[in-house]
């Protein structure tokens, strides 16, 4: 089976051509176009600017992943395409192609969860089995999932307010950062000292592995507020706001092992805050601390891409599920455990 995908729910328009073998499967293709110039002058995504960059790279980005995945679009078997959550501009713009492509060829139409393609994003990179810990972190979501099986999701605890990515991002901007803020607030945070500032821990008391950013937030704002930002204090900032934020998902992830209500034997932590190296060890420890295995997929399928929606389809299709109707509407909100069979 060969599964054309669509990805085009924030900020990265991303098209991948993935193939099935009898053995596995593999990622033929995969271009994504990132609009970090677009969005620069902001500090941020902003959605009518995100929609726009979408509809101007989308056909550009398809021929170029169809060349380069050696595959006519008539031999392709099927499409899959996020069909939220997400923006819906840019949602939309990427339905639209799929579903022309899908009556222009006459082939199946998947219509894919965005957060169900990082979910299983580890069994496309590492053939994860399940049952297995998700912890999803990006600028939109910030969520403890059990994944069972293939749709049996248990939601265990999310964001009350901001998510992790959001915030990285936001505090980035007021340090007068490069945006995208993640990557660059890490940067600085590698010169600084992590112990230099005190930041709160929200909800550390609860038992819950809930998680709340909007108040950290704050605290780091009035700190940056009330001192000149000479270059070390920015790198101290950076560190400390870091270091908080990696305390914080350590002591949530024990939570969350302890909530569980199946014993799982490894984390899968997906979603762009995933790429943060930092982070990466701190979770590394307390999975080591839980003897549990901890996951990363490669940099490239943490932040929003087609392979894995792609993948999410491919699993759709072992699992019985029908290929969607032409009239589905894509969805701005669309929680996972929506999605159980």
């Amino acid at each position: 089976m060969v599964i054309l995908a669509i990805e085009t729910s924030c900020d990265e328009t991303s098209i991948s051509v993935i193939q099935e073998n009898p053995i596995d499967s593999r990622i033929l293709s995969l271009v994504t176009r990132s609009q970090i110039e677009e969005h620069f002058a902001y500090g941020g995504v902003v959605p009518e600017l995100a929609a726009r960059a979408h509809l101007t790279n989308i056909e550009p980005i398809l021929n170029q992943a169809i060349q380069q995945s050696g595959i006519s679009l008539n031999a392709i078997d099927a499409i899959a395409v996020t069909a939220g959550p997400g923006l819906i501009g840019g949602v939309l713009v990427g339905v639209m192609l799929a579903k022309s492509l899908s009556l222009s060829l006459g082939k199946p139409l998947y219509a894919i969860n965005h957060l169900e393609g990082h979910a299983l994003t580890a069994r496309l990179s590492h053939d994860v089995s399940y049952p297995y810990l998700l912890l999803l972190t990006s600028g939109g979501h910030c969520i403890f999932v059990e994944v069972l099986g293939f749709r049996k999701y248990t939601l265990l605890g999310q964001t009350l307010d901001d998510a992790a990515g959001e915030c990285f991002d936001k505090i980035a901007k007021l340090l007068n950062l490069d945006f995208p803020g993640g990557p660059a607030l890490e940067k600085k945070a590698i010169l600084g000292d992590p112990r230099r500032f005190i930041f709160p821990k929200p909800l550390q008391h609860t038992p819950q592995p809930n998680f709340s950013f909007s108040g950290l937030k704050t605290a780091v704002k009035l700190v940056i507020e009330k001192n000149t930002l000479d270059e070390q204090t920015i790198c101290d900032i950076a560190a400390s706001f870091q270091y908080t934020v990696g305390e914080i998902f350590k002591e949530r992830t024990s939570k969350a092992l302890k909530c569980s209500h199946h014993k799982v034997e490894r984390l899968v932590t997906a979603g762009g805050v995933a790429a943060n190296q930092y982070l990466r060890k701190k979770l590394r420890d307390v999975c080591d601390q839980n003897t549990i295995e901890a996951i990363f997929p490669p940099i490239h399928l943490c932040t929003d891409n087609a392979a894995m929606i792609g993948w999410a389809a491919i699993e759709a299709t072992h699992n019985g599920v029908l290929p969607s109707m032409n009239d589905f509407q894509p969805l701005p909100r669309w929680p996972l455990e929506n999605l159980n069979l």
